[in-house]
């Protein structure tokens, strides 16, 4: 089974849509995809900061990234920008954020080993990507977009859980560096919201315990 069809059962299984499928004998994977329904990757879901060395494809990547487009999306202004790193822009956003880390670092040499760090481990990474929003002048208007690229991420990190790829999503002061968003090569009138780092993951990332719904819960009459 190629990846086209792992994609898309991880798709079937988080809308909650049946997920057998007829594959050809021939592209019979011999270690199918045990069923996720969207409970599942809820639950299971946990931010991968490790990864091994497989790659991810291209085609992956934009069957991912197509779940960002089917988020839920107010007035459909269909705000958001993707932008895909190869290991020079990954190292160069990278070097980025090395250099905000560095500030912090009074001797010079310590602080040029920590760039150095920050920028071969982002290098290194099977795939990074960077979402970003269209701004808006109303104010409304760009919250709601923020919400919705939001959503968007959301289908995207389920469905690669669903389909054993692991994301990592990262945010921060450093999405409005200049280094960063030239690294990025953001396009003007357009704000970095989220960096998604993803690949397989190198083991299985623990999950902090989270309060349950009832707690935070007032009901009205």
């Amino acid at each position: 089974m190629g990846i086209s069809e792992h994609v898309l059962l991880g798709l079937l299984a988080v809308t909650g849509w049946p997920s057998t499928l007829w594959i050809p004998a021939a592209q019979a994977d011999p270690q199918p995809l045990p069923h996720m329904n969207v409970l599942d990757c809820i639950n299971t879901r946990r931010s991968t900061k490790t990864f091994t060395d497989r790659p991810v494809s291209r085609e992956e990547i934009e069957q991912l990234l197509g779940t960002v487009c089917q988020a839920p999306n107010h007035r459909m202004t269909e705000p958001w920008r993707f932008y895909v790193l190869g290991p020079r822009a990954r190292r160069a956003y990278g070097e980025a954020l090395g250099h905000r880390k560095a500030k912090r670092i009074e001797d010079a040499v310590a602080g040029k080993a920590v760039i150095e760090k920050v920028a071969q481990t982002h290098e290194s990474l099977p795939a990074m990507v960077a979402i970003a929003v269209t701004l808006d002048e109303n104010p409304e208007i760009r919250e709601e977009n923020f919400a919705a690229a939001y959503m968007g991420i959301q289908n995207l990190s389920l469905v690669a859980h669903s389909v054993r790829l692991g994301t990592h999503i990262k945010t921060g002061a450093i999405m409005d560096d200049p280094a960063a968003r030239s690294a990025v090569g953001l396009s003007e009138g357009e704000r970095i919201v989220a960096t998604i780092n993803i690949g397989e993951p190198d083991g299985s990332p623990d999950g902090q315990a989270r309060r349950s719904a009832a707690e935070l819960t007032t009901w009205l009459e």
